[in-house]
């Protein structure tokens, strides 16, 4: 297992504090100012929609299927910075009496994930605003915190460093390049995206910190937990892609047949497997790390368990 050094450990924690820094935004300057969303643009780029995928839907269809999985996009990330924020406040108190640059490190990390929370709050109000009602978010924050908690802290950080890791991966590869996009969202996920760079940093410093506390038998343990974890988001998943498929037919002007529906819920499950567990999963800088800190049996366990989600995002030609 390759180890960071700890005067490697400590440029990092100071450089993510002198970023931090630099980039700081505000939600009201810097990224909503006094502009509301426009239903004639979408909001997630085909990348991460897959709308394409679907030939029966029209060009405005699609740009209304871009919205509701947008609409959920800044939900789930109102969701998981809530136990992001809660475990680096718990692994912040271990630098109390110890490394100051870390613990600094740690509380700016803390304060933008509140910042972050504030803002896909505000952004879903705006959201509700013009779109239509009968959108539901099916997950609940604290009993998905309390399940996220319940496991042990290297899981948790490999789950939030995954996460932090495929929000670089959605912005640079399909978010930027994207012109037709909702400038307001799109300006949303760029100054999220700034801080969420430091983050993954951070994420991956405190996971290979607390991975040297493990014996061989209490890190097996904690695979598990990854793998349950995983499992547990695929639950999520799957939940809110029934209520947003059944949404997005009641408020698309036409009546779906039940094929198309059907089809409609399968396309929302397949995008929504591949940005929030596939994506990260398959980006070499998480499984890199992963692969330094586990043995092979175990990242072949991870492997399976990840292998009918993978395939889950192939669409038939």
């Amino acid at each position: 297992m390759q180890a960071i050094t700890r005067a490697a450990a400590d440029k990092r924690y100071a450089k993510c504090i002198e970023v931090s820094k630099r980039i700081r935004w505000d939600i009201d300057r810097d990224v909503i100012r006094d502009r509301g969303f426009d239903l004639a643009q979408k909001f997630l780029p085909d990348g991460l929609s897959f709308a394409e995928r679907l030939p029966f839907l029209d060009a405005a269809d699609k740009r209304l299927l871009s919205q509701v999985q947008g609409r959920t996009y800044a939900n789930m990330f109102g969701l998981v910075e809530r136990f992001i924020g809660a475990k680096m406040l718990e692994v912040t108190r271990e630098h109390a009496l110890g490394d100051q640059v870390a613990m600094e490190a740690l509380i700016r990390f803390t304060d933008e994930e509140l910042k972050h929370q504030e803002l896909f709050r505000r952004i879903e109000a705006l959201m509700a605003a013009g779109m239509a009602p009968g959108y539901a978010f099916a997950p609940q924050g604290n009993e998905v915190a309390a399940f996220v908690l319940g496991k042990s802290t290297w899981a948790v950080l490999a789950l939030t460093c995954h996460i932090e890791i495929f929000t670089q991966v959605h912005y640079r590869q399909s978010v930027d390049p994207d012109a037709d996009l909702s400038p307001l969202f799109k300006d949303v996920l760029f100054f999220h995206w700034r801080e969420e760079s430091q983050h993954a940093i951070l994420d991956e410093l405190e996971w290979r910190r607390e991975d040297e506390k493990l014996s061989a038998e209490a890190r097996d343990r904690a695979v598990d937990d990854l793998i349950a974890l995983v499992g547990g988001v695929d639950g999520i998943l799957q939940a809110q892609a029934t209520a947003d498929a059944r949404y997005f037919a009641s408020v698309c002007g036409r009546r779906l047949t039940d094929q198309e529906a059907a089809k409609t819920e399968s396309l929302l499950l397949s995008a929504y497997r591949w940005q929030y567990i596939v994506s990260g999963a398959q980006e070499p800088r998480f499984t890199d790390i992963l692969g330094e800190l586990v043995t092979p049996a175990q990242m072949q366990r991870v492997g399976t368990a990840l292998a009918p989600l993978v395939e889950a995002t192939r669409w038939p030609s």
